[in-house]
């Protein structure tokens, strides 16, 4: 058996005991990026990439492939053109475990280390490049896996055996609110309520010091959940907690969130006495989808609540609240940028889903994650049937909701004409709906095509709208929209100082709850920098950019990664512009292309 490690310092081992290295300070680069890209890259590319300061790249490569065949001692790996590793079945590779769902939780809390830590090759900046957005999405990852393990755990009710998978998200992330409410709802749970408000107060120094920030009341209530279950409420009958979850499911739909909240509670609660698993599986669905979609804040405990919820309602044999369940956790996963375990879950779904309105919702969100990963033909190929599907049964909210999502993929790519069609449509089915919660989404995305047609006042009608109505609202991903394109209305017009207070509105809203939507705060980023930097301010762009890089690469946004770069040979970085090529060359976006061509026109 051999063992390839690359997470941490970089080593292999057969049958437990270490092997010499392969000789070469590019071997254990090379082989990172084998085991690590998407597809198996040519010999030329490899050459180009770490080998282009050598008298002869190519040959300087193929002597690289011979150290790593003759430290791996496996037959036929490593060869053709493109080079393909071929590991086989004997062979254990732990960044490969991330994606392995049987082996995560024997592993998890095995893997520690940076991505081939203590690696650095700057005379391959390109290289230099990728690796620091692999380190970042690698990082990413495990964070995701530990926190859904935890979940899973506390669900299942074990909380002492998830403890130190949460202790372990907060160490590898400090500066997530969300790691640390779960680490307090955990302590909580064991009945150790002094040690979660102390956990409490770490958090809250580290947000202050950090970022400058408080921390929500979801955290400070994780810590007076109660042991055993966080619904301790007055009990009642079969028939009065599915009347409760009734009246619930109706208040939440009407928008009278806090009222349906506490049915929703009273549902479970009353199912949980009556001993009706079936009834208590639909109610904990219906109350961990309300705290996830429709308040802002508390998605944490709404996963906890699904993950409950999903053995109750699979023993009921009640597929559509599985699915639904699965298909919530996965939106949860994809607002947040955690790409693998969002995959994890919608996929699950998927397996569920039967009819037109089920596959509509799911195609949705799956849509939505391949647009924000920036995977631009799987995005619409699963938004097209979504709306087509949505719009077959009836579903004229999904439908609304798929057709925006369509619609900012048509704008990312200055596809303006689409972008209309699809838009104008969706905000015809909010107006008939009457979905005045979610009208600040596709009002801003109109109002910047309106900007780019030149069409200034169409364009501020509409975003003053949008921002007063996202304000009513109280939600920060449609505030944050809203003000980024309030500031770049304002740019517009030449008031930059206007347009510079707008955008750093954006990206302060944008952030103002731990379960923010990620891509709203790396497209508010986006716009920031490009304004200052289009205004000369390169001071003011410059830390900008070094957030909007780590949290395109966390949250694998990688058309997103491409702009920082971009934005850092704004700056001056020469390297930046051939690592935004490289990053970029599976981003299937003419528009991305079109700037890089003409970033390298200017150079």
């Amino acid at each position: 058996m051999v063992t390839i490690r690359v997470l941490g310092p970089p080593a292999i081992e057969r049958d437990g005991r270490p092997v010499r290295p392969p000789r070469g300070r590019k071997a254990w680069a090379l082989l990172s990026y084998l085991l690590l890209a998407d597809r198996p890259p040519s010999r030329r590319r490899l050459a180009e990439l770490l080998f282009a300061d050598a008298n002869d790249p190519l040959g300087a490569l193929r002597w690289t492939l011979a150290e790593l065949r003759r430290a791996l001692g496996v037959p036929g790996v490593l060869g053709g053109d493109p080079v393909v590793m071929a590991l086989g079945d004997d062979v254990v590779v732990d960044v490969h475990l991330l994606v392995d769902e049987h082996a995560q939780r024997a592993t998890l809390l095995e893997l520690d280390g940076e991505l081939l830590e203590g690696v650095r090759l700057e005379s391959s900046p390109d290289f230099e490049s990728w690796l620091a957005v692999e380190r970042h999405r690698v990082s990413a990852t495990v964070e995701a896996l530990l926190r859904q393990e935890a979940v899973a755990l506390l669900a299942g009710g074990c909380p002492g055996d998830a403890l130190p998978y949460a202790r372990r998200a907060v160490a590898h992330n400090p500066l997530e609110e969300g790691n640390h409410e779960l680490l307090v709802r955990i302590l909580a749970v064991e009945g150790d309520r002094q040690a979660a408000l102390r956990q409490v107060a770490i958090c809250a120094d580290i947000l202050r010091r950090e970022l400058g920030v408080e921390p929500s009341t979801a955290l400070r209530e994780a810590a007076d959940t109660a042991p055993g279950s966080p619904m301790a409420l007055p009990l009642s009958g079969s028939v009065a907690a599915a009347s409760q979850l009734e009246a619930g499911r109706a208040a939440i739909a009407a928008g009278a969130v806090d009222a349906g909240l506490q049915c929703l509670r009273r549902a479970v609660a009353d199912a949980g006495r009556c001993r009706d698993a079936a009834l208590q599986g639909r109610a904990l669905v219906a109350l961990g989808s309300a705290l996830i979609h429709a308040v802002r804040g508390r998605d944490e405990e709404g996963a906890v609540l699904l993950q409950e919820a999903i053995p109750l309602a699979g023993q009921a044999g009640d597929r559509v609240a599985v699915g639904t369940a699965y298909r919530t956790l996965g939106f949860a996963e994809v607002q947040a940028g955690r790409r693998r375990t969002a995959d994890i879950w919608l996929g699950k779904a998927q397996m569920l889903a039967e009819t037109d309105e089920e596959i509509a919702a799911l195609l949705g969100v799956r849509g939505m994650n391949a647009s924000d990963r920036g995977d631009y033909p799987a995005a619409f190929g699963h938004l097209e049937e979504s709306v087509e599907r949505a719009g077959r049964c009836g579903d004229h909210r999904q439908q609304a909701w798929s057709l925006s999502i369509l619609a900012r993929a048509h704008l990312l790519r200055a596809e303006y004409s689409q972008a209309e069609v699809a838009l104008t449509r969706s905000l015809e089915l909010i107006q008939q709906q009457r979905w005045m919660a979610f009208l600040p989404w596709p009002q801003t995305l109109r109002a910047e095509l309106d900007l780019y047609a030149g069409n200034v006042d169409g364009a501020a009608a509409r975003l003053e709208g949008a921002w007063v109505l996202a304000c009513q609202l109280n939600d920060p991903c449609w505030e944050g929209m809203a003000a980024r394109g309030l500031g770049l209305l304002n740019a517009s017009r030449g008031d930059h100082a206007a347009a510079a207070k707008w955008l750093t509105e954006a990206v302060s809203r944008s952030t103002r709850m731990p379960d923010r939507y990620q891509w709203v705060h790396a497209y508010a980023l986006d716009g920031a920098i490009t304004t200052a930097l289009d205004r000369g301010e390169e001071d003011r762009a410059r830390p900008l950019v070094v957030a909007l890089a780590s949290l395109a690469a966390r949250c694998d946004m990688r058309e997103l990664v491409v702009r920082a770069q971009l934005h850092r040979w704004r700056l001056g970085d020469p390297t930046a512009l051939a690592a935004a090529r490289l990053l970029g060359a599976d981003v299937d976006n003419p528009a991305l292309t079109r700037l890089m061509d003409a970033a390298g026109r200017a150079g």
